[in-house]
């Protein structure tokens, strides 16, 4: 089981234009879609489309249209009830690809629904094999927010904690890496900067920047990285070693929800046993496949690249201390 929190959800529309984006001109769209969106959402989505079990762990209100795009996508819920409704994030993609991402704030927490929301996790955590914490965070929460409920968890479960993967950026992910040690991180190269930091270069070699910046983290920080870097593909660090994937060739349709698929891959690979470079390749393949898909669309194994991910172990590999 992979249990999911999006403590921020929204309703991702998503609209395509027939040329590109001109601000402050009026423009007629093709089409446009509107899903369930949230990072551990979309990752619930993609792992129930793959047969294997998943449950999501969401704060919604009762009246909110967002409740019924949510139930509407088929997956396990844990629905905590708030006053609040769900944010709206529009994306625009023009016909080469090139994305315009617009997200709203969120609805405020308070603190007694901050609390539920923790309560509920730590229930649905019982015998799952990972939790993962996803996306950023709404106002009204500390930045420390996931790297307490890590804490929640582990007290509450024990050696029978699930493994932890944190997708998220800023303090939140900082919070977590300097507090909790969570088994996996899946930053982006510009992300896993600011983690460390620093401010990326445009004239950086993204590979070796990448490399450096998480072998600065891993393993005696984060037990391992996933760092998706978009058409150059991605990079795994652990403790054993690291390697490098390369991402096939695609048409591209919407990047929007091509991390959370990548991170889903990864978790339904490690379901499987497989090992790091398996992991890493169908990570790959499944960030792949959602960025040819419309909107926030949960790739399904039928939508998978045909032919193998290429996947390299880096000659150094990280020293353990």
């Amino acid at each position: 089981m992979i249990v999911t929190l999006t403590a921020n959800p929204s309703a991702d529309r998503a609209v395509v234009l027939s040329e590109a984006l001109q601000p402050g001109e009026v423009q007629r769209a093709l089409s446009s879609r509107e899903d369930a969106g949230g990072k551990g959402v979309n990752v619930a989505r993609v792992v129930s489309a793959a047969g294997a079990p998943a449950r999501a762990v969401v704060p919604v209100n009762a009246h909110d249209p967002y409740r019924l795009l949510l139930e509407d996508t088929g997956i396990a819920l844990d629905v905590i009830e708030v006053a609040g409704r769900a944010r709206a994030n529009l994306t625009i993609t023009d016909p080469v690809g090139e994305t315009t991402k617009l997200n709203l704030p969120g609805a405020e927490l308070s603190a007694a629904e901050a609390e539920a929301l923790v309560a509920g996790v730590v229930a649905a955590s019982e015998g799952a094999t990972w939790l993962v914490l996803a996306g950023s965070l709404p106002p009204g929460v500390p930045t420390s927010f996931y790297a307490d409920l890590i804490t929640a968890v582990r007290e509450r479960w024990g050696s029978a904690a699930p493994l932890v993967a944190v997708d998220a950026s800023g303090p939140a992910l900082a919070a977590v890496v300097e507090t909790a040690r969570p088994d996996l991180i899946k930053p982006n190269h510009e992300e896993l900067a600011e983690l460390v930091g620093e401010e990326p270069q445009s004239d950086d070699d993204v590979i070796a920047s990448a490399s450096r910046r998480a072998q600065s983290l891993v393993p005696d920080r984060v037990a391992s990285a996933l760092v998706t870097l978009g058409a150059n593909g991605a990079l795994l660090f652990t403790a054993e070693g690291t390697w490098r994937g390369r991402a096939p060739k695609i048409q591209v349709s919407s990047t929007v929800g091509a991390g959370d698929s990548s991170l889903a891959g990864y978790l339904l690979a490690d379901l499987e046993g497989t090992a790091a470079p398996d992991r890493l390749a169908r990570s790959i393949a499944y960030g792949a496949a959602a960025a040819t898909l419309p909107g926030t669309q949960a790739p399904t194994p039928d939508d998978l690249p045909s032919g193998a991910i290429a996947v390299t172990e880096f000659p150094t590999p990280i020293a353990t201390s």
